[in-house]
């Protein structure tokens, strides 16, 4: 690789969200000259309008499972050196159901549940007094989870990649071409010995021919940030019953099946919107509340109150709160696999394309990063 020449690096990667992100993080600790290209003037997707929670716990087990671990444990060792804070850790997944304790001890029985505890109702009320334990059977307790501030962590994680790591940033240059070594934006021409394509929704513009054997389609969800009273605190991430049927670390367990059942019958409404409840709290003391997922080949960007109201009903049978005021409402998109958390395609010998297609990037990246060099 020529270094004098400005216009050749090592890799380029294309997309500066946090699977982006990971692979320049990846490659940098590998010596190697990294350029990251991105078409907006900032990252403004899926990667900044999550809940910033770096959950382990439920992921689907085998490769997500083991991504998860590892990306838990990268985004531990280097929150702190990019000064990212870390605004709490752990998880309480409170089970109301039977059919949802039957679920929780089946998981306990596997190795994903390890260091987990089940938690009684007095031990849970001891340890998470935010809870609204009357009609619980028990809490699931993580202690694998971590949450950020997602739309601080990436601009935060991009500024230190630049200034410690020597990565190129080039934003607002859209990516056009990509034949590797070379590759044209809007710009310029660019050369690399490798290209990473981690362009997120963009199913219709590079390597579309490619993608469109996958069957990919568009998740869109609904999310909420609310002021509870002032002193409320949580003492890690909530999550309900709901998640049970939804994350496939529970879901695929023979024990999911009577509970999906019984909420078919209690809670239609709420399946149908797939909504399942994730709370987090920020620095401020606001709740960040979530989500639904609507899918199809394009979405309306237009959140539907129905469903910000369901989501808000399942925060108040959760959580003891007094005050929930509602103060930004917002949808993000991500692509969606019925068969894959992780597409990874690879068109050519030095190309690789790369799309988290479940969700779960935040959770997998520093993961996936790692597998992909690792096979490289």
């Amino acid at each position: 690789m020529n270094y004098s020449n400005p216009s050749h690096f090592d890799l380029l990667v294309v997309g500066a969200g946090i699977v982006g992100l990971a692979h320049a993080y990846t490659a940098a600790r590998r010596g190697l000259k990294v350029c990251v290209l991105e078409r907006d003037a900032a990252c403004v997707g899926a990667s900044i309008r999550n809940f910033g929670f770096v959950t382990v716990t439920g992921q689907a087990a085998g490769d997500t499972w083991r991504r998860a671990r590892r990306a838990r444990q990268v985004w531990g060792e280097i929150a702190p050196q990019a000064g990212i804070p870390v605004l709490h850790h752990g998880l309480y997944l409170r089970a109301c159901r039977p059919q949802a304790h039957a679920v929780l001890e089946a998981f306990m029985r596997t190795e994903m549940g390890a260091d987990c505890e089940l938690l009684d109702t007095d031990e849970a009320a001891r340890r998470a007094p935010a809870l609204q334990l009357a009609r619980a059977q028990s809490v699931l307790y993580s202690p694998h989870e971590m949450r950020v501030e997602s739309r601080s962590a990436i601009a935060q994680l991009t500024r230190w990649l630049a200034e410690v790591h020597g990565v190129v940033f080039r934003f607002g240059e859209a990516v056009l071409e990509v034949a590797t070594p070379r590759v044209r934006t809007a710009r310029a021409t660019l050369y690399a010995d490798r290209v990473v394509v981690c362009t997120n929704t963009e199913l219709h513009g590079l390597f579309a021919e490619r993608l469109a054997p996958h069957a990919l389609r568009l998740c869109q969800l609904q999310m909420l940030r609310v002021q509870p009273e002032p002193g409320f605190r949580l003492p890690g991430s909530v999550m309900g019953d709901l998640s049970l049927v939804r994350y496939h670390g529970y879901s695929q367990l023979p024990e999911a099946a009577p509970l999906l059942e019984q909420i078919r019958r209690e809670d239609a409404q709420s399946l149908q919107h797939g909504i399942h409840l994730i709370v987090v709290q920020s620095a401020d003391g606001s709740l960040v509340v979530g989500d639904s997922h609507h899918y199809g080949a394009v979405l309306e960007p237009f959140a539907n109150e129905q469903v910000d109201a369901l989501i808000l009903r399942h925060l108040r049978e959760t959580l003891q709160l007094r005050e929930a005021t509602v103060t930004q409402r917002w949808v993000g998109t991500y692509p969606s696999s019925a068969d894959t958390d992780c597409l990874i395609d690879r068109p050519d010998a030095a190309t690789r394309v790369v799309l988290v297609t479940s969700g779960t990037g935040a959770s997998t990246a520093f993961g996936i990063a790692e597998d992909v060099f690792g096979a490289w």
